[in-house]
């Protein structure tokens, strides 16, 4: 790996610094200065619940950075030119995503940029790039994901939700659960059960529901430990879809939806989110009369190891992007940094917490809590994150089999 951009990297990295700090909407470097979680949403999906929020200036922002973005191919930097991307190389997308991370830009597009759209690339005849890809990029429609299940989450091929093909449709039964965003989405891309008799791998197909309205399907919220509402439970009950809307073919969907993950483990947001979080809480700490760093060693220590975990993180990610700019692919590469950042993001924010003692316990909305509770609604939000996207255990699975070489257990 080479830690330093070369000169060619470093022009390319000034460049969008300059176009964030020009273009980015001043309701966006508003938030960015802020403690508080005032307006719009949460990570991947802050653009999601800008543009159809009730708030005419988050819904100005969403479109005044969409336009700005699109101007360069930079909505879906990663995508081909002649599908309206800008055909950027691994290390400049890598380059482009932590500068985005830094100025804690929102990205646009969400799911159907960075999983979707890659995916139908890939598998989509040229009649689904057409109809698909441009609504994409236009922001015209957000999609969301119906992976998880019930009785199906880390051991996605045990899913059973149904689709039987009749005639030009398929008919879909069933549940899906955590599906993050669809109550801010316009359309859904989900696997179903196809062939109930095939091995438990096969016999799932891959199907994109144009509108998430479409009779039979109702979504209804799930409300995490600290209110917030982000992922939902979506139930379908006799929902007709084109069997057109099937991407790749009939019963090999298994093997689409993977294309589609190995999109979303890879990434250098969570590490820049990270290091500015702990200079954020060091800083606040030393001032802060209410903070035990000056009297707690121990403490102090925790806080070294949080340092020395987030540059840990961030080579992690360099790693990843380093092999694909060398025609490698990732695999258990990709998993020991999922499984790593997202512990190390859990440990931060309950170090976060010790830091203020009692006082951590106070909720944002508290005009006492330190950081506006920031740590205390982190940490109760990263509970899920060794889960999501594919659990620690599934990750150190794939470290163990496929970095190893040990046997299956």
């Amino acid at each position: 790996m080479d830690w330093n951009d070369n000169a060619e990297q470093a022009a390319f990295r000034q460049q969008v610094a300059d176009f964030i700090r020009e273009r980015l909407p001043a309701e966006y470097r508003r938030r960015a200065e802020a403690t508080d979680d005032e307006g719009g949403g949460e990570g991947l999906f802050a653009w999601y619940a800008d543009r159809v929020s009730e708030r005419q200036v988050d819904r100005d922002a969403a479109k005044q950075w969409a336009d700005a973005l699109a101007e360069r191919g930079w909505i879906a930097p990663h995508w081909p030119k002649e599908y309206g991307g800008a055909s950027l190389t691994t290390m400049e997308q890598f380059i482009f995503g932590e500068e985005m991370a830094k100025a804690k830009a929102p990205m646009v597009g969400g799911s159907g940029v960075m999983l979707l759209g890659p995916t139908v690339l890939v598998h989509g005849s040229e009649a689904q790039k057409a109809k698909y890809l441009g609504r994409i990029l236009s922001g015209e429609v957000a999609w969301a994901q119906g992976y998880s299940e019930p009785g199906a989450g880390s051991d996605l091929g045990s899913l059973q939700t149904r689709a039987v093909r009749d005639g030009d449709e398929y008919v879909i039964n069933g549940q899906k659960i955590w599906t993050s965003a669809a109550h801010l989405s316009d359309a859904l891309f989900a696997l179903v059960r196809t062939d109930p008799d095939a091995p438990k791998h096969r016999g799932i197909s891959f199907l994109m529901i144009d509108d998430i309205h479409t009779p039979g399907i109702s979504v209804r919220p799930l409300i995490d430990a600290s209110w917030g509402h982000t992922v939902n439970e979506t139930f379908f009950q006799d929902v007709r879809v084109p069997v057109a809307n099937l991407l790749g073919e009939e019963n090999r969907g298994w093997y689409v939806g993977m294309t589609l993950l190995d999109f979303e483990r890879s990434g250098i947001g969570g590490a820049v989110e990270q290091r500015r979080a702990l200079a954020e809480l060091v800083d606040t700490a030393c001032t802060d009369e209410r903070s035990l760093l000056d009297r707690n060693r121990f403490l102090r220590g925790r806080i070294a190891d949080r340092a020395l975990d987030i540059e840990v993180s961030y080579a992690f990610s360099m790693r990843i992007a380093s092999m694909q700019a060398a025609g490698l692919v990732p695999n258990y590469e990709a998993s020991m940094g999922k499984m790593f950042g997202s512990e190390a993001g859990q440990e931060l924010h309950r170090v976060g917490m010790r830091t203020f003692g009692l006082h951590a316990t106070l909720w944002p909305g508290d005009e006492r809590a330190p950081l506006a509770g920031k740590h205390t609604r982190g940490y109760v939000r990263s509970i899920p994150s060794t889960i999501a996207g594919g659990s620690s255990e599934v990750q150190r699975n794939i470290i163990a089999t496929r970095g190893l070489g040990l046997p299956r257990g």
